[in-house]
């Protein structure tokens, strides 16, 4: 049996320009980090007496013969590729799916961790990231970019640079002090809606060239935001102000990005004494985030109180497996 822990990251800064179309041509860069809420893959080899051949439980409940059957796009293109055979795999999360987070990136990261485990390998970082972008750019032909695979794969808080030769992680350095101050500045908050990442940016059409001149200037704040980090004689409350830059540059990159309902929350965030926020992931629902001041937090909790509030630490560590126990295998 194998058990893999895969951390949900929140991105800060230059979400858009890790899309692939975009990066190789303008280059791209993302500010991002990884925090304290997980998704976890159990799996193990089915025992041969049942009926069926794998056995996949996750929202639903999928028992098949033949791999091909699975509906689960990412499970079957990920079974297909590593030739797995006679599963038990069991998902559950600590948040739900579909909010921004990167949650079907850090599952596809787990579970390939996983696999490989089963299979008694040891992968490392990156190309866990890289075959995770594989199999949902291009198996599965989902939207998007490429940060979610990465910072599952690596964990920590990172800059991720993008160009036409791929990618590259560098961890913001910064000190223990300024970063727990961030940790303890930001609030996240569920809005209650969910929706498919690749729907979004296939609605707002990112790598389409008239979005081209917001995401050079979402580009630019990356830079900004990542002086403001490491520079100690810039106040902290500067990446607040750059929050709402960067969210505002956000909501002119397409109609789905948005709506009434969270242009409201957002509103009452800013009213009650936040310096700015963001929706987190491609937009249209999912965790709201606010860079609040201590003094100003009550205020900002109390007028998101329709909202479920979500409190969280960093984390330094990526996808890791947590329980490794090998079992002798022959197929039949």
């Amino acid at each position: 049996m194998i058990i893999t822990k895969t951390p949900f990251r929140m991105s800060f800064f230059g979400g858009g320009t890790d899309i692939e179309s975009y990066f190789k041509e303008n280059g791209g860069a993302v500010l991002s980090t990884t925090f304290d809420k997980y998704c976890y893959v159990n799996i193990r080899h089915l025992p041969q007496f049942f009926k069926y051949s794998t056995e996949l439980s996750y929202s639903k409940t999928e028992r098949v013969t033949d791999v091909e059957n699975i509906e689960h796009p990412l499970i079957r293109n990920a079974m297909k590729m590593l030739d797995m055979h006679e599963i038990r795999l069991t998902y559950e999360a600590d948040l739900p799916a579909r909010s921004g987070l990167g949650t079907s990136s850090s599952f596809a990261v787990g579970m390939l961790n996983a696999f490989y485990a089963l299979k008694g390998k040891y992968i490392d970082r990156k190309r866990l990231a890289d075959e995770a972008i594989y199999l949902e750019r291009v198996l599965c032909n989902e939207s998007g970019g490429w940060q979610d695979q990465i910072a599952a794969s690596f964990g920590g808080f990172n800059r991720i640079n993008f160009n036409g030769d791929g990618y590259e992680v560098l961890p913001v350095i910064i000190s223990p002090e300024r970063k727990k101050q961030l940790n303890e500045n930001l609030l996240m908050f569920f809005t209650g809606f969910t929706r498919f990442s690749s729907d979004i940016q296939r609605i707002n059409k990112l790598d389409a060239k008239s979005k081209y001149v917001q995401l050079r200037e979402m580009h630019s704040l990356v830079d900004e935001a990542e002086n403001v980090l490491k520079n100690n004689k810039i106040s902290l409350n500067e990446f607040g102000r750059l929050l709402d830059h960067t969210w505002k540059l956000k909501r002119c990159t397409g109609s789905a990005v948005s709506t009434n309902s969270i242009d409201e929350l957002y509103s009452k965030g800013i009213e009650a004494g936040a310096l700015g926020g963001k929706l987190l992931g491609a937009g249209g629902g999912g965790f709201l985030i606010f860079y609040v001041q201590p003094e100003y937090k009550e205020a900002v909790i109390h007028a998101m109180n329709s909202l479920l509030y979500i409190p969280f630490e960093f984390e330094n560590n990526g996808t890791q497996v947590i329980h490794y126990s090998p079992e002798s295998y022959s197929p039949i």
